[in-house]
């Protein structure tokens, strides 16, 4: 088991505390490519069909092509394990607890009544968004600075999969958050678009990815994971 953290944007971290979303998609980075060594004929011959778990570290190995056309053996890491736990990174505010920190967990000012965690030495206190909106007081600062113990939620992995983007069914991007067959547009307030989970998704996956080169048409392997939510900092979670 291995605790790491985890990015989510705000849409995302609201569907992890509605109960929406139990799977998270990750690029995983390939691993070193060994051309010259090719196999028999695969199913529809696709060398991007053959491949298996390494079943002593979990890695998954494939044959397909590299850049110059040659086919080769690739390693690709997912770096997930089940039972591994993530503690969630998300955007926050972090100030003094001193003066500021009421016995019902809130405070007085534009901070009032918003989601909070203390500090173990309780001298600081992390600030949520809860309407994931405009609405909500700011700044912000980012979800990369989170430190470990202002996380308010973790996920435990239930089950790790390596595929392809596009290999994503209806029913996993539910999963993953998106709404079924209609949503409001993750970019546009107030605009709402039609159209099946999967291409909500896509619309999702391209907002985050598509600026890196990892688009929908790129079709990048993914660590597929399924997890369960605790509202629970990792280092509160009860013994199992």
């Amino acid at each position: 088991m291995t605790d790491r953290p985890i990015i989510f944007s705000g849409p995302m971290v609201r569907a992890l505390l509605e109960g929406r979303k139990i799977q998270t998609r990750r690029v995983i980075k390939l691993g070193r490519h060994l051309p010259g060594y090719c196999g028999p004929k695969g199913a529809e011959n696709d060398p991007t069909c053959w491949g298996w778990e390494d079943t002593e570290n979990g890695d998954w190995i494939t044959l397909e092509k590299d850049p110059g056309q040659r086919l080769g053996w690739r390693d690709l890491r997912a770096a997930y394990r089940a039972g591994d736990r993530l503690w969630v990174k998300e955007a926050h505010n972090i100030w003094n607890a001193h003066g500021l920190h009421r016995d019902d967990g809130k405070r007085w000012g534009p901070w009032g009544g918003l989601p909070t965690q203390l500090s173990p030495d309780r001298t600081r206190i992390a600030y949520f968004r809860e309407g994931f909106d405009r609405c909500d007081p700011g700044p912000w600062r980012s979800s990369r600075f989170m430190p470990r113990w202002a996380s308010r939620l973790t996920l435990t992995v239930t089950d790790v999969r390596v595929q392809r983007v596009q290999e994503i069914t209806d029913a996993d991007a539910v999963a993953e958050g998106v709404q079924g067959r209609a949503g409001a547009d993750i970019d546009i307030d107030g605009f709402w678009w039609p159209g099946s989970p999967v291409a909500l998704f896509r619309t999702l996956w391209d907002s985050l990815n598509a600026k890196r080169g990892l688009g929908w048409e790129a079709n990048p392997w993914v660590a597929a994971l399924t997890f369960e939510v605790h509202r629970s900092n990792i280092d509160q979670m009860p013994e199992s």
